[in-house]
């Protein structure tokens, strides 16, 4: 058994300890691959922190002395770090922005994007990490892949009744995601497809915010149930064909949202009366520390969409004024973004990503920006995001396994070492993406959201659009205000409404319902139970998709 949690060492073992490095680098190319093959294939890409972590965990069992670091739950949490970031990173963040210049006929711009989310990938993972702990990011958020992950080093690790009950959880996570439900069988009359249960959703109802859950799984419902519900006269004008999506509605409401919440970090960072300053002593990050960050981060923003603007050539295709309106919308979009993917990552375990990418690609063709500029900005928004959230999800699972910050000094030492993981992980990625993007584009692979992208750049902006996205950016900006902060009640409805899954909802309802009558029965005392299938659950969940996908994309 390695060290327990509640018996840290002085020092966090080390990324560049060979052993390590050597695991480490493996990983992130095996990472990097399955990232791009299943984000071309299937348009997913699969959590694959557990994959690396259960890597560790097989050979610190072989009985060779080169694998004994192995057994540490601190090398294994660096593990899953780097093995996550490299997926996340290849995929999400490289290899999907530089996928749309090539749909649009301009290969020449393809190297100036790849360069351009490289860096913003790498600013957005450091960015969380300068974050994370804080009022604005708390690491005793929800963050729910990151404790399934966590749960599961730990259970490796212990044994004992928390495992049993984390196998429970797994088991039942994986069990369930081979069921296959008619859609006829929940309201979509006449319809002949299936869908599997999402228990990732089902156990994310444990462990998140269950105010932000509850409006998190009612968008969804009422992005799944839409036809039904808005397809008839009283709603034909608002709504045609009950298509929220073409009513712009989700989009709005992020839009306003979105906004709110920018808002609500700025004044949570200004307050100075006792409360604030209490929550901000108990929080290991101070406001001061997240105010230089974001500091850097607009600053950071700025630089790349400069350089993004000047290597894509756009001075010869727009005015100096234009040029001046495109650096400071493509940063400030990128910011935004960024925020709305943490707060949806850290509450929910999901995240709009590509979906908040096209609001932000809206917004632009309604400002008037040319085609190149528009692909440009498209897939520089899309790259800021995945890494961000991805951090949060590794950090928390290494705030866990050090003991919750029990140890201030050995807490800092852990993140920094996952840093270094993280950001060695995407430089694997950008080495493999380069390599090999051009044997994807050569057979027309590229992400489905990326044929998304182009073809509304093709097509332009409607008659109205900017009305309607006006009209319910007001609904979604009060919705975030009632909410507050703390709840981000409007930001997850609005998740929910850009996700075409009704079944995720009906999974996270569903999940907040057991967890309603499971705090009745067994009260405070039973909540660390509570958390620990939940995170079996998402694990299951998680492995289950991973080899799922993984199968079905090498099908392809």
């Amino acid at each position: 058994m390695t060290e327990p949690t509640g018996a840290r060492p002085q020092k966090h073992p080390s990324l560049f300890e060979p052993a390590t490095l050597v695991l480490i680098g493996i990983l992130s190319v095996f990472g990097a691959i399955i990232g791009m093959q299943l984000l071309v294939s299937l348009g997913v890409t699969a959590n694959t922190s557990l994959i690396g972590a259960m890597a560790a965990m097989a050979l610190a069992r072989l009985p060779l002395g080169l694998f004994l670091r192995y057994r540490s739950i601190h090398v294994q949490n660096l593990a899953q770090s780097a093995i996550s970031s490299a997926t996340f990173g290849a995929a999400n963040s490289l290899l999907l922005p530089i996928g749309i210049p090539f749909l649009l006929g301009r290969p020449d711009l393809v190297l100036p994007m790849f360069a351009g989310a490289f860096m913003a990938m790498l600013l957005d993972a450091y960015l969380l990490y300068r974050m994370f702990d804080s009022r604005v990011f708390p690491a005793t958020g929800a963050w729910p892949p990151g404790v399934a992950a966590a749960e599961a080093i730990k259970a490796g690790d212990e044994g004992g009744r928390k495992a049993v009950l984390m196998g429970v959880g797994f088991v039942t996570g994986i069990a369930v995601s081979f069921i296959k439900i008619p859609l006829a069988a929940i309201g979509f009359v006449g319809s002949t497809a299936v869908s599997g249960i999402p228990m990732s959703a089902f156990g994310v109802a444990f462990i998140g915010n269950i105010w932000a859950l509850t409006m998190f799984g009612i968008g969804l419902l009422l992005r799944g149930y839409s036809g039904q519900l808005f397809n008839n006269e009283t709603f034909a004008t608002l709504i045609p064909k009950g298509d929220l999506m073409a009513a712009y509605i989700p989009h709005g409401f992020m839009i306003g949202a979105g906004i709110v919440a920018l808002f609500q970090v700025v004044q949570l960072l200004m307050q100075r009366n006792e409360a604030a300053r209490k929550a901000e002593a108990a929080a290991g990050t101070s406001d001061a520390a997240v105010r230089r960050a974001l500091g850097l981060g607009t600053i950071g923003y700025l630089v790349i969409a400069v350089f993004i603007a000047l290597a894509g050539g756009l001075m010869s295709d727009m005015s100096i004024g234009m040029l001046i309106l495109f650096v400071l919308y493509a940063a400030f979009a990128a910011y935004v973004h960024e925020l709305i993917v943490g707060l949806a990552a850290m509450h929910s375990g999901w995240f709009p990503a590509f979906a908040v990418a096209l609001i932000t690609l809206i917004i632009g063709m309604l400002i008037g920006f040319p085609i190149p500029a528009l692909a440009l900005l498209v897939g520089f928004s899309a790259a800021t995001g995945p890494a961000f959230a991805d951090m949060g999800y590794d950090l928390k699972a290494g705030y866990i396994l050090r003991g919750n910050g029990v140890d201030p000094a050995f807490e800092l030492d852990g993140r920094r070492q996952q840093l270094f993981a993280a950001m060695f992980a995407f430089v694997i990625a950008g080495i493999v993406v380069l390599v090999s993007y051009q044997s994807y584009f050569a057979q027309n692979l590229v992400a489905p959201v990326d044929k998304v992208y182009a073809a509304t750049i093709k097509a332009g902006v409607a008659p109205g659009v900017a009305w309607s996205l006006f009209m319910w950016a007001i609904p979604g900006a009060i919705l975030q205000f009632i909410g507050g902060p703390k709840r981000q009640i409007g930001v997850l409805f609005a998740t929910g409404l850009l996700i075409n899954f009704p079944m995720a909802g009906w999974a996270v309802l569903t999940g907040i319902v057991c967890r309603l009558i499971w705090e009745k029965l067994r009260g405070a005392s039973g909540e660390g139970d509570m958390e620990v299938f939940a995170a079996g659950v998402i694990a299951g969940d998680a492995i289950f998709s991973f080899f799922d996908s993984v199968l079905k994309g090498f099908k392809r």
